[in-house]
């Protein structure tokens, strides 16, 4: 459990970053939710809201209440693809919320959406996880100042054992070992 020495302050210009990292990596996988699931707009909503914020638009609740409805919308999502779609969107609109104390789980605000993106182009190449490797890779180059200093704030993201979660400890240490 972190200490209050653990804690460190996040700036909005920080915070904006972030939450940007997250909507581009979300955006380019709300097609395929919008493939499965046409009528359903709550990722869209989570996802303009997440863009909007990272655009200056002041935090408000709207973050809040999208980021939560984009995931429901995930769990009744028809495809493994729509799913993680749904999620990315949500967890981009969610990113605003990041807390400023240094606990690993905070770490999947920075990181989820790329990784749910990741995980997308995996499933879409037949589950050929070096298309998720490559995509890594990628996301990692897209994650520019402020983002790898304020990674660096958090403790390593957790190895699990789910595929999304390797995605996202392998995006973790390829933008943390940046310069």
């Amino acid at each position: 459990m972190a200490s209050a020495s653990d804690d460190f302050n996040l700036t909005m210009n920080e915070l904006r970053a972030v939450v940007r990292f997250a909507a581009e990596s979300a955006q380019t996988v709300l097609a395929e939710f919008e493939a499965d699931a046409p009528d359903d707009i709550r990722p869209r909503e989570a996802l303009t809201a997440a863009l909007a914020f990272a655009g200056g638009a002041p935090r408000t609740n709207l973050l809040r209440t999208t980021a939560f409805a984009a995931h429901r919308a995930a769990k009744r999502a028809p495809t493994e693809t729509a799913q993680l779609a749904a999620l990315a969107c949500g967890d981009a609109a969610a990113a605003a919320y990041l807390h400023p104390i240094a606990r690993a789980t905070q770490v999947g605000h920075i990181l989820r959406a790329a990784s749910c993106a990741a995980r997308v182009d995996e499933l879409k190449a037949g589950g050929d996880e070096s298309v998720g490797g490559g995509a890594i890779s990628a996301l990692a180059a897209q994650a520019t100042l402020p983002i790898p200093d304020v990674l660096r704030r958090y403790p390593v993201a957790p190895r699990g054992s789910s595929r999304l979660s390797q995605l996202m400890s392998a995006l973790d240490a390829a933008i943390r070992d940046r310069n």
